[in-house]
């Protein structure tokens, strides 16, 4: 219970900066609107379905990481200014933390669905198919970003945060994939060990 009151408070918190004097109200929604609708799904599905805490916890980041990005825009997250500046480049890599976190966190909430519904009988094919559902989602977001660039027009500049990048579709992309991967990695056996208490 302690931990839910935790979760809460820090996604509530973040929340409230995050819509204090956002850089552009608009994109703010655009960007922010995937964490509400996960916490509605997560509060909608807490008693029939609970996630381990490992999984709750990487939601929680990615929600701040979604949070940050629309307060400031994904290519203006000063610490990431800070950042282009010691390596002399001119961009603000932020948003591929976020499309990092795209990939490194919906692998692990795949993950954990499959497993417990027992969707698949080996290892082999869920690592493909939840590797392929997280690529599919970047696609999918990168296609929503194209709609939304087509109906706001001029306005799309923020939402996208191309910064000039003709290749930034593609390597958005990739950096997903590069999470799903890392994150299968690194998380597994820890996943694992604390699935078992829901067999």
């Amino acid at each position: 219970m302690i931990k839910t009151l935790l979760w809460l408070a820090i996604f509530f918190a973040v929340l409230a900066w995050s819509a204090t004097n956002p850089k552009d109200f608009p994109t703010w929604i655009l960007e922010v609107a995937p964490a509400i609708i996960g916490f509605g799904i997560l509060a909608w599905t807490y008693k029939s379905f609970p996630l381990t805490p490992l999984v709750s916890i990487l939601i929680l980041f990615h929600c701040v990481v979604l949070m940050v990005g629309g307060h400031y825009t994904y290519a203006e997250v000063p610490l990431f200014d800070t950042i282009a500046e010691f390596f002399d480049s001119s961009r603000n890599n932020y948003d591929k933390v976020g499309h990092f976190t795209q990939g490194f966190v919906p692998v692990m909430v795949a993950r954990e669905i499959v497993i417990r519904k027992s969707v698949f009988s080996t290892k082999g094919w869920m690592n493909f198919f939840i590797v392929s559902f997280v690529l599919a989602f970047s696609a999918f977001y990168e296609l929503l970003e194209w709609a939304v660039a087509e109906i706001s027009g001029e306005g799309a500049e923020a939402f996208l945060g191309t910064q000039g990048y003709i290749w930034d579709t593609q390597s958005d992309m990739a950096w997903a994939l590069f999470g799903a991967v890392l994150a299968l990695v690194l998380l597994s056996r820890y996943h694992d060990r604390q699935l078992i208490i829901f067999d």
